[in-house]
């Protein structure tokens, strides 16, 4: 399996499902990362920023370890759409978004923690949601409340009914962890998802 302990920064639900495909044993770690955007910040750069904020994070308490921070952050156009948190933003959220395109920028880092060494990679999905009446925007959230997904929705569940088109290089990105890249960023750190396990002892 992997050469090195791997850590993912994250208390995601979505991301640990996501990584678990990999088949690799890890730790998950929440990081204690300030995510206010800067000023002027686009989205695309506050998601690479904070994916690499996540993995350093954790550096002190997993120095030997490689550390993969992710973040996604949506933006509709040109202004960033956080997680809802509450049924009446997640309902403004998606009227926002009915018949228009919504493009989920997610990153993620993968972090060296003895020599400090980051690598990160970013994909774009942007997704076009169908034109949506508050009644069906209301049925969908009253089945599936996606209240702690940013742009209030799930692609790899009923949300994927919200959706005209969703174009993407990496489908695993709009859930949340790009398991393409990934997948490449841990090649370049030497550990090879495809290796055989090692022989028991």
């Amino acid at each position: 399996m992997s050469p090195r302990p791997l850590v993912l920064a994250s208390s995601s639900v979505y991301r640990r499902a996501l990584l678990d495909r990999l088949g690799l044993p890890y730790l998950a770690v929440s990081p204690d990362v300030d995510e206010t955007p800067r000023p002027g910040e686009s989205a695309a750069a506050l998601a690479t920023r904070l994916a690499a904020d996540k993995a350093a994070a954790l550096v002190q308490r997993y120095p030997v370890h490689l550390l993969i921070g992710s973040d996604q952050v949506a933006e509709l156009e040109g202004v960033a759409i956080g997680k809802p948190a509450t049924l009446e933003r997640a309902m403004a959220q998606l009227g926002a978004a009915a018949g228009r395109c919504v493009h989920f920028h997610t990153a993620v880092c993968v972090m060296d923690a003895e020599s400090r060494e980051q690598r990160t990679a970013a994909v774009t999905t942007t997704v076009e949601f169908r034109d949506l009446s508050p009644a069906a925007i209301a049925n969908y959230l009253g089945r599936e409340p996606a209240l702690d997904c940013a742009g209030s929705f799930k692609a790899e569940a009923l949300g994927i009914a919200l959706c005209r088109r969703i174009s993407a290089d990496d489908p695993t990105a709009l859930i949340g962890l790009p398991l393409i890249e990934l997948t490449r960023l841990l090649a370049s750190f030497g550990v090879d998802v495809l290796a055989p396990p090692p022989s028991p002892a």
